[in-house]
C-alpha cells in the first residue's frame, strides 16, 4: 500500500522481522548447558535487552567485558548454526508483500540485536533491498527501553519521530518507541498483552494493518 510522504517505518527484529524468540531461548539453553549452568527463565531474561545485559544476567554480573563479548559472540554464533536451515520459515507472515507493497517509504531496522545477527537476517534472506538504514543497541550509549535507537533511527531517516511507525513486539521496546514519540504498531508474534501500542495486530497479513495505516496517514 501506499505510504503517505513524511512517513517513515521502523522496525524490530527478533518478533517482528523474524520469529526468532524461541531459537534465542533454545541456544541460550544449550549454550549454558556447555558451561554447567542451569539456565532459569531464559526468554524472561533476555527479551528486548541488549547482549551484553543477557551475558551479564544469565552467566554472572562480574564478567569483564571480554568475557563477555567472548560468550556472547559464542551464544550468537550458536544461534545463527541453528538458524540458518529454517530462516526463511522464520520470517513473519506478510512481511515481503508489506514491504513490497511500502516501496517507497523510509525504512529502517532499529534493534538491540547484535549487528552480527542484523545482517545475517537481512543478507540471508534478501530483505536488505527493503531498509535504507540499520541501527543496533551498540550505536548508542542506551540501549531499548531507553528511546536512543528510535530517536537515532529517526534522524538517519530524516524523519520527525511522531512521524514514524514503529514495529515492536516486546514491552520493553514499545516503552522505547513510546518514549522516542513515535506510532506504534504491536505485533502480536507471541502475545496480543502488548499495552502502550496504538494498535495490535495477528502479523502483516492483518486487515487491520492497512485500515490503521490509512488514518496515519490523513494525519501526517
Amino acid at each position: 500500500m501506499r505510504i503517505a510522504a513524511g512517513l517513515a517505518l521502523v522496525f524490530d527484529l527478533d518478533g517482528v522481522i523474524v520469529d526468532s524468540m524461541p531459537l534465542h531461548t533454545e541456544a541460550w539453553k544449550r549454550y549454558l548447558e556447555r558451561l554447567g549452568i542451569a539456565g532459569d527463565d531464559i526468554e524472561r531474561q533476555m527479551h528486548g535487552r541488549r547482549n551484553d545485559e543477557v551475558v551479564r544476567a544469565l552467566i554472572g554480573p562480574n564478567l569483564s567485558a571480554d568475557e563477555v563479548f567472548a560468550h556472547g559472540a559464542g551464544k550468537e554464533r550458536l544461534f545463527r548454526e541453528m538458524m540458518l536451515p529454517q530462516l526463511e520459515q522464520l520470517i513473519i507472515p506478510g512481511l515481503r508483500e508489506f514491504l513490497a507493497g511500502a516501496d517507497g517509504a523510509p525504512r529502517a531496522v532499529a534493534s538491540n540485536a547484535e549487528p552480527a545477527n542484523i545482517d545475517f537476517v537481512l543478507d540471508s534472506t534478501g530483505l536488505r533491498r527493503f531498509f535504507a538504514i540499520t541501527v543496533d543497541g551498540h550505536q548508542v550509549s542506551r540501549p531499548k527501553p531507553w528511546p536512543d535507537i528510535y530517536l537515532r533511527a529517526a534522524d538517519l531517516l530524516h524523519t520527525p519521530p511522531k512521524n514514524c511507525i514503529i514495529f515492536e513486539d516486546s514491552p520493553t521496546g514499545i516503552a522505547a518507541a513510546r518514549a522516542a514519540g513515535g506510532r506504534v504498531v504491536g505485533l502480536a508474534t507471541h502475545t496480543t498483552d502488548l499495552p502502550g501500542v496504538d494498535v495490535v495486530v495477528r502479523d502483516f497479513r492483518d486487515p487491520l494493518l492497512p485500515q490503521w495505516l490509512e488514518l496515519q496517514q490523513a494525519e501526517s
